[in-house]
């Protein structure tokens, strides 16, 4: 089994990130005021599928819900997920 990913904020390069075997994962965004636009969701093409970009969006989302933000997905992978997981659909923006 895989040890868990440790995924940091990088808010200099505007985005969530991870190491992921000799590659970099990545949830970038935007802050447009109280709304974070998530725009893009990319991780090493060797490790999809093991949960890596999930554990970004999801490091990401926690840290909008502490800082009061509500997410508008511009990435189609991050809309996939709060559709998966409704407990996440209160964070959109109405």
């Amino acid at each position: 089994m895989p040890s868990p990913l440790t995924v940091v904020h990088n808010p200099a390069a505007s985005r969530f990130e991870a190491a992921i075997g000799g590659g970099l994962g990545v949830c970038a965004y935007r802050l447009d005021g109280s709304v974070l636009l998530l725009t893009h969701t990319e991780v090493p093409p060797q490790s999809q599928g093991h949960g890596h970009a999930a554990a970004l969006v999801q490091a990401t989302l926690d840290w909008a819900r502490s800082q009061g933000l509500h997410v508008r997905p511009l990435c189609s992978y991050v809309a996939a997920y709060m559709r998966r997981h409704p407990e996440t659909l209160d964070l959109l923006q109405r």
